[in-house]
């Protein structure tokens, strides 16, 4: 445990943004498991299911929480899949 005032605060900041991120990434997981599902199972939703999977990966790569390049190739793999699918 730190003595320091600053890095006391900075530990506490650290905690938080790992709950930030840890929120954001459960939540793009669970957001892409339900487009490959609507993928998997040809459902009339498909296409909104994977736009909105698309717009959570964007938007935690905006935010930092993951990195360019995966974020890319999870997009690409999931227009792939549904474009197969279609």
């Amino acid at each position: 445990m730190p003595n320091i005032k600053s890095q006391k605060d900075r530990v506490v900041q650290a905690a938080n943004e790992q709950a930030h991120n840890k929120a954001i990434k459960t939540n793009l997981k669970t957001v892409v498991k339900k487009a490959n599902a609507a993928i998997d199972a040809n459902a009339a939703d498909k296409d909104a299911t994977v736009l909105a999977a698309v717009s959570a990966i964007d938007k935690a790569r905006a935010k930092g929480v993951i990195k360019k390049n995966p974020a890319s190739r999870t997009i690409s793999r999931r227009a792939k899949r549904a474009n197969k699918a279609a």
